[in-house]
């Protein structure tokens, strides 16, 4: 993968566009995307979402980490009760089917899988849950190279994770806390505000997971799915992250100790590096959280290092 295709070039086109979207297996314009007043998504919030990284290559169209990312939404339907029987190698042809029609050099696609109508639902009707499908795709962002070369600020958020939400730490359509607390952010002139749990161990960023650094060793917050196997042991309200899982092989395959533990705010403020992951950005050094200076004040080497690795 070349820079221009991570950071920057995101809205450029390949030819003439077409915005297409995605709905339940038809492809229409931007103007005709419509779902029912009646959506569980409209009317309760209801539904899971993935948001890839996509580019296009003389050979066609690379959706990166598509697999992973279905097999995440096919987890967390099935597990939240949203649904058991997702056709995730369809949907996986469906994304790549609306980023090739949006024809941009790099796009941000968003699939977005919701509760569909739930009067027919409650009725009976309709030959039961039927859940409503929708794939749009974007230019994507182009971040200014500043980020990763200074790196950013980031804030403490206000908000909590509790771990005991049965739908905390998979990626729903409840975003509206998360969107208040990043135009807080914004206003302090941070990139990102780092939530903690009730429990006032840390989770991550409002969109992102959490890395740090301390001693030569990569620690990040626990995971759903990584919890002990003990009863008495909390589901974790943190996001599985694809990326942060790139992160993670990245960090082994350059021989660096990797461990996912329940984590204090001293953890943070004492790293030697600190660094968010998602599938926009990848790897975004933190310099400062709040007044406090992380380490030198500038990205680290691994961060930097893992940077590099995970682009490729």
């Amino acid at each position: 993968m070349t820079d221009d295709q991570t950071s920057g070039g995101g809205a450029e086109s390949l030819g003439d566009s077409c915005e297409s979207v995605f709905i339940d297996g038809e492809m229409v314009t931007r103007e005709d995307a419509k779902v029912s007043a009646f959506d569980a998504a409209f009317q309760h919030g209801v539904g899971l979402f993935e948001t890839m990284h996509a580019f296009t290559t003389p050979d066609g169209v690379v959706v990166e980490d598509l697999d992973e990312h279905m097999d995440r939404l096919q987890a967390s339907a099935a597990q939240l009760g949203l649904s058991d029987d997702l056709k995730t190698g369809a949907l996986g042809e469906a994304v790549v089917e609306t980023v090739r029609r949006a024809r941009y050099k790099n796009t941000r696609v968003r699939l977005t899988v919701t509760g569909g109508d739930l009067n027919l639902l409650q009725s009976g009707a309709g030959g039961g849950h039927r859940p409503t499908v929708m794939i749009q795709a974007q230019p994507a962002t182009d971040y200014p190279d500043e980020m990763f070369e200074n790196g950013v600020m980031a804030t403490i958020a206000e908000a909590r994770a509790n771990p005991l939400d049965p739908t905390a730490g998979h990626k729903t359509l409840n975003y509206w806390w998360r969107l208040r607390e990043l135009q807080a952010a914004a206003g302090k002139g941070a990139g990102e505000s780092i939530v903690l749990q009730v429990s006032n161990h840390l989770s991550g960023g409002c969109v992102s997971n959490l890395f740090v650094v301390s001693g030569g060793k990569l620690i990040t917050p626990i995971a759903r799915g990584e919890e002990s196997g003990e009863a008495h042991a909390l589901p974790s309200p943190v996001l599985p992250g694809i990326t942060r899982a790139r992160v993670m092989e990245q960090a082994k395959k350059m021989g660096v100790s990797v461990e996912a533990r329940m984590m204090s705010i001293d953890d943070l403020l004492d790293a030697d590096e600190v660094f968010l992951t998602n599938s926009s950005w990848k790897v975004l050094p933190v310099v400062k959280v709040e007044a406090e200076v992380i380490g030198s004040g500038e990205p680290g080497a691994l961060t930097l290092g893992l940077r590099d690795g995970v682009l490729g």
